[in-house]
């Protein structure tokens, strides 16, 4: 039986990260666009339908590197750590907390770069406003707090994705790489493992993704649980899965790219 993997150093799960967060946001971004868009309450052709669908890629390319890497620098330091501490913990549980805790702390980077490439997509502030001017515009209406708004549902979103996705991913690469005698898959079956456990992650938790776009967008501060309400009584159910195709195309490929290049840097920097 092939021993099991030892978890990267602190720093090499840090520069990884940062390398498959910003590959992956570059390369995903104008998917993301046409899923924004499509969530959107102006409606896909008045949000700018397939025009400009690199718009808000500014902010995006300075938070998707530094955001990444502290999901995965704290995935794997509290993967060891509850590992350690409470070795009785199955698997599934260890990496669903650890999940959690990465991407609540990705979360601080991440929302205020969601909440400006968000406005840019939709040409909230018109067609031609570049990424520093719509975070100016952000910080002069709302404040800080603008910067944040929608964190609640970000993160409400993001940990029961988490807690799909990477159980899955990493149930999935284990069978891999035992039915192989490895102690570790390959970066191109981590790809594979991980567009698969993304795509399932992304079907499920589309409605919370709808509400949280909306929340987002929305110009004035309002709750989860109005928007929900509105969605629902105005639009229907199907309304909450609108975009869930090119969601689930995005994070499926995403997480193929995202998770094979961070497993593919972890072996170039050296695991150990």
């Amino acid at each position: 039986m092939a021993a099991a993997p030892s978890p990267p150093p602190f720093s090499h799960a840090l520069s990884a990260g940062a390398l498959a967060g910003v590959t992956v946001d570059l390369v995903f971004f104008p998917v993301d666009t046409i899923k924004t868009r499509l969530q959107s309450a102006q409606g896909f052709w008045a949000s700018g339908g397939f025009k400009g669908i690199y718009r808000g890629v500014g902010s995006v390319a300075l938070g998707g590197a530094p955001g990444a890497a502290i999901f995965f620098s704290t995935y794997e330091s509290l993967k060891s750590a509850f590992s350690t501490l409470s070795p009785s913990l199955s698997p599934s549980i260890v990496h669903m907390l650890s999940a959690s805790g990465g991407e609540t702390a990705a979360c601080l980077i991440r929302v205020p770069t969601e909440v400006v490439k968000s406005r840019q997509q939709t040409q909230a502030y018109g067609a031609g406003t570049s990424s520093l001017r719509a975070a100016r515009i952000v910080l002069a209406q709302e404040g800080l707090r603008g910067f944040y708004r929608g964190f609640g549902i970000t993160v409400f979103r993001e940990i029961p994705f988490t807690s799909i996705q990477f159980p899955l991913y990493e149930f999935l690469k284990a069978r891999v790489s035992a039915s192989a005698g490895r102690a570790r898959a390959r970066p191109w079956e981590g790809a594979a493992c991980g567009m698969l456990a993304g795509g399932v992650a992304a079907a499920a938790t589309t409605p919370l993704d709808v509400i949280k776009t909306r929340v987002m967008l929305s110009p004035t501060p309002v709750s989860v649980g109005k928007v929900f309400r509105d969605v629902w009584a105005n639009e229907g159910s199907r309304a909450l899965f609108a975009g869930v195709a090119p969601r689930v195309a995005w994070i499926s490929a995403g997480g193929a790219v995202f998770l094979g290049v961070y497993e593919a840097a972890l072996d170039l920097i050296g695991r150990r």
